[in-house]
């Protein structure tokens, strides 16, 4: 289950990363239609990338009621679209019977101790043909003190990202993406140690290795990253 309380104010650093949102919003968009659920919403950074009005609902899901307020600011001002909507909570607390075409999981799974059980949980509520999404951080022998400050349980590789994903969906779609922002990673492991990124090396990522790495992702043939995208068609 998702924790209640989220640790670490990395939302609020990574919500200047537009380059990096619009990227892997890319892969997304096809699949965002209908009845979307974007479990661990955050602050709504995420929401207002994705979501166009074109969808027939987004439910903002988010535990935390600190950052749901962050949200619930956002829908007060209009500056998410009239489909989206706050739901308080986790996703067990959303009765079965409601089903989605997409369900999302935007850097969100990493943080949750018991992700099988929760994909499950993701899956029971998903129409037939609908989509499950996740973004999770990429390679285990990259977890870092900056993952742990932020309370990630774990980062994954595409084999460990599949092994979590329950039976009855089909994978359309399972890559790494930002191959140039693995060599920063891989820097500060083995030199810089920080727990925290600043704000400018935020923005020299986004504006500059996400760019080199739109191009080096399709040479590499999405080999190697520092996230991994999943897409599920439930059958």
């Amino acid at each position: 289950m998702i924790p209640t309380t989220y640790a670490g104010n990395e939302l609020e650093l990574f919500e200047v990363a537009k380059n990096w949102k619009n990227y892997y919003g890319s892969y997304l968009r096809p699949h965002l239609t209908g009845r979307v659920l974007e479990v661990g919403a955050g602050i709504g950074g995420t929401t207002k990338h994705l979501c166009d009005g074109s969808q027939e609902e987004w439910i903002c899901l988010e535990p935390d009621p600190r950052l749901a307020g962050e949200i619930q600011k956002l829908l007060d001002t209009r500056q998410l679209p009239d489909c989206c909507h706050l739901e308080g909570g986790v996703i067990q607390g959303i009765p079965t019977t409601e089903k989605f075409d997409a369900i999302l999981y935007i850097d969100v799974i990493e943080h949750i101790e018991d992700d099988a059980t929760e994909l499950r949980a993701a899956c029971a509520r998903l129409k037939r043909g609908g989509h499950l999404i996740i973004l999770v951080p990429a390679h285990p022998w990259l977890y870092s003190p900056f993952d742990k400050a932020i309370g990630h349980f774990r980062r994954y590789n595409q084999r460990g990202l599949r092994k979590v994903v329950p039976g009855g969906l089909t994978n359309k779609k399972l890559l790494y993406l930002d191959s140039v922002g693995l060599m920063a990673s891989v820097a500060n492991k083995l030199f810089l140690r920080q727990s925290y990124p600043t704000e400018r090396q935020i923005h020299l990522w986004d504006s500059v290795l996400v760019n080199l790495s739109k191009l080096m992702d399709k040479v590499t043939l999405h080999a190697c990253g520092k996230s991994v995208l999943g897409i599920w068609e439930k059958q």
